[in-house]
C-alpha cells in the first residue's frame, strides 16, 4: 500500500518561482565523455561580499568570560548554520528552521526578531538550541568576515559573546552562477545501466516535472537513466521523491563528469512505495 508524505514545505511554495524553460533532457541523462578542461575556477569572494557566498557553520562560541557556551553544540554532527540572502538571515541545524531579516552598516550587523517553524522535538536539548540561537543571533553585532579558502565569519553581540564560524562555499559560488531551477522526480527503485567508468552502475530513474504559475503540475518527461550524482540528495530504496534541484554549469568540466552539476534546494514530495 503506498502513502503519501508530503513535506513541510508545500509544492505550491516550491513551484512559485518560475519553471525551467522547455529544453533538451537535463544533462546528466547520459553517461559523461571525457573533456578538456577550458577555464579557471572563479575567484572567491572577499570580506563583505563572502557573507552571503558562504553556508556559516558554527565552530566555536564563547560567553563574555571565555567560557564555552555548550547550549549551542546541541548537534555536534550538524553544526548550527547560518545562510545570508537578500536582506534575510536563515539559521538551520536547530530544533526547527528559523529566519529573519538583517541589515549591515560597515561591521555592524542588525538582526530582526526571528520566526521559525512549529515542530516540537524529542530531544530536549535540541528544542532549546532555538531559544539559545536566537537570543544570540537577534540584535546588533559586531561583525569579522573573510572569504576564500580559510573562510571565516565572527560576530560578537551585546553581550560579549563571541560566535565563530567557519564558511563552506554555497553551490552558487563554486559554479560561479545563480543556477537554473528544475524539478526532478525520483523513482523508487534505481536500475542496472551502462557506463564507460563504472562497471555494475546503478542509475537513478529520474524524469522533469514542469509546473504552471499556480504550482499545478503541467508536463512530464520521460523517465531516463540519470548518471550524474545529485549533490545533497541520498536515495533511499523504495522512497519515490520530488526533487527541487539546481543546475550549473561546470567550467572546467572534469574528464569523469558531465558539464551540468545537480545541487538538491529541497525535497517537495516524499512516497513510500516499499511493499
Amino acid at each position: 500500500m503506498k502513502r503519501l508524505i508530503l513535506l513541510a514545505l508545500p509544492i505550491a511554495l516550491a513551484a512559485c518561482a518560475k519553471p525551467t524553460p522547455d529544453a533538451a533532457p537535463p544533462a546528466g541523462t547520459e553517461p559523461p565523455a571525457a573533456t578538456t578542461p577550458v577555464a579557471a575556477t572563479p575567484a572567491a569572494p572577499t570580506g563583505a561580499a563572502a557573507l552571503g557566498a558562504y553556508h556559516w557553520r558554527l565552530q566555536d562560541a564563547k560567553d563574555a568570560q571565555g567560557k564555552r557556551i555548550d547550549a549551542l553544540f546541541a548537534r555536534a554532527d550538524h553544526p548550527l548554520t547560518l545562510d545570508f540572502a537578500e536582506g534575510r538571515l536563515g539559521v538551520s541545524n536547530t530544533c526547527n528552521r528559523m529566519g529573519g531579516g538583517y541589515t549591515l552598516e560597515g561591521d555592524k550587523l542588525t538582526v530582526s526578531p526571528m520566526v521559525a517553524t512549529q515542530m516540537a522535538c524529542a530531544d530536549s536539548k535540541l528544542m532549546a538550541l532555538d531559544g539559545e540561537a536566537g537570543k544570540r543571533l537577534e540584535g546588533s553585532s559586531t561583525l569579522a568576515v573573510q572569504g576564500g579558502d580559510e573562510a571565516h565569519l565572527t560576530l560578537t553581540n551585546a553581550a560579549g559573546d563571541v560566535l565563530t564560524f567557519a564558511g563552506e562555499a554555497t553551490a552558487e559560488t563554486r559554479y560561479g552562477g545563480p543556477g537554473e531551477q528544475a524539478f526532478l522526480e525520483v523513482a523508487a527503485e534505481t536500475k542496472p545501466c551502462s557506463h564507460p567508468l563504472i562497471p555494475n552502475k546503478q542509475c537513478l530513474q529520474v524524469r522533469e516535472i514542469r509546473y504552471d504559475d499556480k504550482g499545478v503540475k503541467s508536463s512530464e518527461g520521460e523517465w531516463q537513466n540519470f548518471y550524474e550524482d545529485i549533490e545533497g540528495y541520498t536515495h533511499e530504496a523504495g522512497i519515490r521523491n520530488v526533487l527541487r534541484v539546481k543546475r550549473f554549469k561546470r567550467n572546467p568540466v572534469p574528464a569523469d563528469a558531465s558539464d551540468t552539476a545537480y545541487v538538491l534546494d529541497m525535497v517537495v514530495e516524499s512516497e513510500n512505495v516499499k511493499k
